[in-house]
């Protein structure tokens, strides 16, 4: 995810450039630049790092010009660094263009551009093939030759493009990904998000699917994907410029968690082939290696040792290979059985967990080939692993992770069904199964976030309490952990989790008169147990929040208050159980006047040891 800005006018395009830059930063920070044509040439200024380091290198009062487009970049082909950095140019730099998006057979287009066109390429970005199309397609009409380039890609894009021989225009497509346009007088915007526009115009054009756009500084023109004119209403914004960073949410955590459907589809889809395999990204683990592994280890801190313990039970059912889950901290520490037939899985939103590093270092000293479950390309994880499975979640801005564990939970899954069906360990029609439930997740996950208004009113009924547990079984008993973390990191109320089983033997001493409990119980076959633990809860004067599959209604009989997920099978529920979790510790935090993004004493990523 990446935040895109176009300007347009009569003067000073540097400085509303940067300044809705800024307002996009949100969307990624790894590098930034800005592409100007400057007389009759395109003058390319880009930057890795925050915006601020690319300030640094365009104070010159001469880069300047009426119109330019910029761009703040999360990295998803290529290390964040100069040459990645967007904007990308052609190669005698007549056209520039920024990108948000995945062009997803761009191999194939530069295969093509090297072999026909004897075009070099600079950068091993996808998003520099673009320029080199609309290059090769260019004679004198951008927009035509905007349209030729679009014809032959395939992905999920919101592209701006400029030309040196057209000083007074952009043009942008979209596709799969956010685009509008800023109206002005004398002057127009082309942005990624609202944000980065609200400091100069309240009036946009919301660009639909397939949308193509032409901007000067008097006229914006929009056309569909056959090319006709198309009339749109003009969208009238009336919030401020944090709530629109937000996009009319009130936190980021709460923004994050509705994320989720497009995150796990992301992750899911764009691993997966026309025929169903799946693709791991350019990793070779060919069945020899998998067959030559004779321990897995997922090493993870918080929330991604979290979804490592779903994880654990996914890969040993689907790959027949045992798994151990560690916390990083302690790994390294305890001289642990590592060789080269150890397949160490690292799991990290950020790649900079130091724990997490230090953990993967050590089984790397000792033979083992190094798999790395992160969120941010060129991090230190992703750069020291042997082979690197990206999440899609895009920059997650609250501390408390939502969209980050629900997408850490798709890849385990996604390895697990590549190293089973490999490997020979799970049958075609098991494996068939899986992936039409995993298929199934974004639309129930946003079903799920349909009752947040119900959650937020439990949430207000018990934000008081300061002791919490949860309790599970099986695959439940992972998300029990996660759910706890989710409320004491930002509500501070002291919650517990605990697997259902190990209540009598000592926790149950703990319950009494109102103390909450939330009992989930989404395993159809250990479902009938967790009943019975709900009993003995109510025995001892608990109050319990059920979370249960449609259809599963006994439980009514022994919860105060029971929270139905859509029914799925019991493999995937983790993704589907962790979200009425990750609403109610939000409404409870807020309730409580908490400091939901920022909790104390908390930072994103937990660089020291």
């Amino acid at each position: 995810m990446c935040g895109i800005v176009g300007f347009v006018g009569k003067d000073h395009a540097k400085e509303k450039i940067i300044d809705g830059l800024k307002r996009l930063e949100y969307r990624g920070y790894d590098s930034a630049g800005i592409a100007l044509p400057i007389n009759g040439k395109i003058e390319i200024r880009k930057h890795v790092g925050e915006i601020r380091n690319l300030e640094k290198i365009i104070g010159d009062p001469d880069f300047d010009s009426s119109m330019g487009i910029g761009h703040t970049r999360w990295a998803t082909h290529g290390v964040p660094s100069d040459v990645n950095a967007h904007p990308h140019a052609n190669e005698d730099n007549t056209i520039a263009i920024v990108h948000n998006g995945i062009i997803e057979n761009y191999q194939e287009l530069k295969e093509w551009l090297a072999a026909e066109k004897h075009v070099t390429f600079k950068s091993d970005t996808d998003s520099e093939v673009i320029a080199h199309l609309i290059g090769v397609f260019y004679e004198g009409d951008l927009l035509q030759a905007v349209n030729k380039a679009v014809a032959q890609m395939r992905g999920a894009y919101a592209v701006c493009a400029i030309a040196a021989a057209e000083p007074d225009k952009i043009v942008a497509v979209r596709k799969d990904a956010p685009l509008v346009a800023g109206i002005g007088k004398g002057f127009n915007f082309i942005a990624s998000d609202i944000p980065a526009l609200l400091k100069y115009v309240r009036e946009v054009y919301l660009i639909e699917n397939n949308e193509t756009v032409v901007l000067t500084k008097d006229d914006i023109t929009i056309y569909n994907g056959e090319g006709k004119k198309v009339k749109r209403d003009v969208f009238h914004v009336t919030w401020d410029a944090d709530a629109a960073e937000k996009e009319g949410y009130e936190h980021f955590m709460l923004k994050e968690i509705h994320e989720q459907p497009k995150g796990i589809y992301e992750t899911l889809t764009r691993r997966l082939n026309d025929d169903g395999s799946i693709n791991l990204d350019g990793i070779s683990m060919t069945k020899e290696d998998i067959e030559g592994f004779n321990k897995v280890y997922i090493v993870a801190c918080g929330t991604a040792y979290h979804a490592g313990l779903v994880g654990k039970m996914v890969i040993e059912k689907m790959a027949k290979i045992p798994v151990e889950v560690d916390v990083a901290s302690e790994f390294r520490y305890r001289d642990p059985f590592v060789d080269e037939k150890t397949l160490f899985i690292a799991i990290s939103q950020s790649g900079e967990t130091l724990d997490t590093l230090a953990a993967l270092r050590e089984a790397k000293r000792k033979g083992a080939r190094i798999l790395s479950v992160v969120n941010v390309v060129g991090s230190s994880v992703a750069r020291e692993s042997d082979d690197v499975f990206y999440t899609w979640a895009g920059p997650e801005i609250a501390v408390a992770s939502t969209k980050a564990y629900t997408t850490q939970l798709i890849c385990m899954y996604l390895i697990g069904l590549y190293m089973g069906s490999t490997k020979g360990t799970i049958e075609k029609d098991y494996y068939d199964k899986i992936l039409d439930e995993l298929k199934a997740l974004p639309d129930k996950v946003e079903k799920l976030l349909e009752k947040e208004n119900s959650i937020a009113a439990l949430a207000k009924r018990y934000y008081r309490r300061e002791q919490v547990f949860f309790i599970g079984r099986g695959l439940d008993s992972g998300v029990s952990y996660e759910g706890s973390l989710k409320l004491k990191e930002i509500s501070y109320i002291n919650s517990f989790a605990i697997a259902a089983g190990e209540l009598k033997h000592g926790t149950i001493a703990l319950m009494e008169e109102e103390t909450l409990v939330f009992a989930l119980a989404t395993q159809d076959f250990l479902y009938e147990k967790m009943v019975s633990n709900v009993e003995e809860i109510k025995a001892r004067g608990a109050r319990v929040i059920g979370v249960a599959k449609e259809g599963k209604t006994e439980i009514e009989s022994v919860a105060d208050e029971v929270i139905y997920i859509p029914y799925c099978i019991d493999e995937v529920s983790p993704v589907l159980a962790v979200i009425p979790l990750q609403i109610f510790a939000y409404y409870v935090a807020k309730e409580r006047g908490c400091n939901i993004d920022k909790p104390k004493n908390l930072a994103k990523s937990v660089t020291v040891e």
